[in-house]
This record gives C-alpha cells, structure tokens and sequence, in this order.
C-alpha cells in the first residue's frame, strides 16, 4: 500500500511543495509530474491509479502554481528548474522520471537540458513548442477579462482558445472536457492565491524549446487535433531529442490528458517502465505524423487510424 507524504521546500527563498505517493516496492525511479499553469499537485488522479501499482508518484505546486509562493517579476525558468532537481534530491535518488503538459514541458526539458543526468527518461504531452501572435492575442483578450470581474467569461474564453472548435473533428468526450476546463479555470481562480497573477505571467512566458538533448530517453505525445501547436511541429520538436519517439493519440486536442486520461497515463506507465509501446490497448486510435512540409513542398497524407507508433527521424 503506497503511503501519500506531503514535503514543503524552497528555493532562491520562495516556499513550493510536492506530494509523493511513495511505492515500497518501485519497479522504476520515482515519476514527477509537472502539468499546466493553474493544475495544482491534487489533478492527476489517473497517474496515481496507472503509476501507483508501478512507482512513486510525484506531484508539485511548484512557485507560481498553487499553494505556492507567487514568482517574482523578473524570475526565469532557472528557478523552476532548480525546484524540480530540489525534489529529486529531497525524495533521496539520484534519477527521477519526468512528465510534463503543456506548460509543464518547458520546465520540464529545460530541466532534462540542465541535468541530464538526474532524469532517467522523459515524457512531453501537448508541448507548446510554436505559439503565433495571433494565438497570443486570443489569450490575452480572454484574460483581459479578469480587469472587469467576468471569471464566467474568461474560463469560456480560455477553454475555447485551447480546444479544438472544429465540429469535423472528432474529439473523445470533448465537450464533457471543455465544461471540466472551464471549472477547473473557474475554482483555480477562485480559490488559489495570486492565480490571475499566474496567468498572466504564463501568458507572456515565451518558452525555449531549442537546443536539443541527448542522454535521455524521451517520448513526445500529441492529441492529433491539437490547435495550440499542431502535431506535425510538435514532432518537429521531437525530432530535435537524440533518439526520441513520438506519438499522436487519436480523437483528442490539446486537452489530450482530459479526453484520454487512462490511455495517456497508461502509455506513462508502459514508456517509465521501458515496457513495447505498440501493443498498448488503451490507447486506442492512434496515427502517426509527418514532420511539417517545408516552403514550396507538400505533405504526404497522414497514415492511417490505428496503434501505430513511429521513431522521428
């Protein structure tokens, strides 16, 4: 039986926590989980259930997200990558397994970039890694709506923004995610210290996903109608990580995580366990991508819906 063990931390004088599901009898290093910007240590109950049996279970409000300390003005993601290292060193193990979503990601390759050698794989899921200033604008006018007090209008805003709105597509319990974004956006601004203050700030965060990495086995997932970076330059990122995989899950959009909780989490437990990918049933539908076309070059069609999983190139 895993015993849950809440730890309070800090760094550069900033008080952050994690909650740690502890498995006595792990069959891989311990899995931290770094998600959105207003997803506190409490959202992933399908890790647990799928990495419980498997591992130790890590969840963080790191500073800016949750119970957290408010990030200063002018703090970089420095910071963040030091309070994810403080934990590895805090749950007494050399390595730690790391899955990041969506903003969770930068912080969680910047980190991997940083210290290789304390993450034994890592895991990315919708990673924000192209982001116009049209997409800026749409977020920012959604935020614009906490100036007026219109919390209703701004958490419909934002789930409009981040899911796909296309009726031709189609998204697995798509609006029963979009109903649960919008109350998750209502409650975490609501109920948790400075989160309009988070919000802005993840707004003007421009993540670097340059660079590349080597030394970390790595998986990169996508909802194969994500419209806040699409597949294709997501697996464009990908293909940047030395020997990276990289996989779209079927009927699902940004909020893969939501839409497909059990499918996503079991593919955790396969990809930290270093168990075939291919066979996973839960999964589903899945198709791989093809890398973005260049100017002047078409792209090939996607291959066709089923459990296929594909190297980047």
């Amino acid at each position: 039986m895993a015993d849950e063990i809440i730890r309070n931390l800090s760094v550069d004088g900033l008080r952050y926590g994690y909650r740690v599901l502890r498995q006595p009898s792990p069959r891989t290093e311990p899995v931290i989980i770094l998600g959105g910007a207003l997803q506190g240590m409490y959202g992933w109950p399908q890790m647990d259930d799928h990495l419980g049996p498997l591992a130790s279970v890590v969840t963080a409000d790191l500073p800016g997200m949750g119970d957290a300390d408010l990030l200063p003005p002018g703090a970089g993601d420095d910071v963040l990558h030091a309070a994810v290292t403080g934990i590895i060193d805090d749950l007494n193990v050399e390595r730690a397994n790391l899955f990041g979503f969506s903003y969770g990601t930068s912080i969680a390759f910047g980190c991997a970039q940083q210290h290789p050698g304390r993450i034994a794989r890592l895991m990315l899921g919708g990673v924000p890694a192209h982001i116009t200033d049209e997409q800026r604008d749409r977020w920012g006018r959604a935020v614009d709506r906490l100036e007026t007090g219109d919390l209703e209008g701004l958490a419909g805003l934002a789930a409009g923004v981040l899911m796909c709105q296309d009726p031709e597509r189609k998204v697995h319990r798509g609006e029963l995610a979009r109903r649960y974004v919008r109350r998750s956006f209502l409650y975490a601004l609501t109920s948790t210290p400075h989160a309009a203050l988070s919000l802005h700030r993840a707004l003007g965060h421009r993540p670097d996903f340059s660079g590349g990495l080597s030394g970390v086995p790595a998986l990169v997932f996508a909802g194969e109608h994500d419209t806040v970076t699409s597949p294709e330059r997501q697996r464009a990122f990908a293909a940047t990580i030395e020997g990276s995989r990289f996989v779209t899950v079927g009927e699902s959009d940004h909020w893969v995580v939501l839409e497909r909780p059990d499918d996503v989490a079991d593919l955790a437990a396969r990809f930290f366990t270093d168990r075939p990918l291919e066979p996973a049933p839960a999964l589903g539908p899945v198709r791989t991508t093809h890398p973005a076309a260049l100017p002047g070059q078409s792209r090939t069609s996607p291959a066709p819906a089923g459990r296929d999983f594909a190297d980047t190139p």
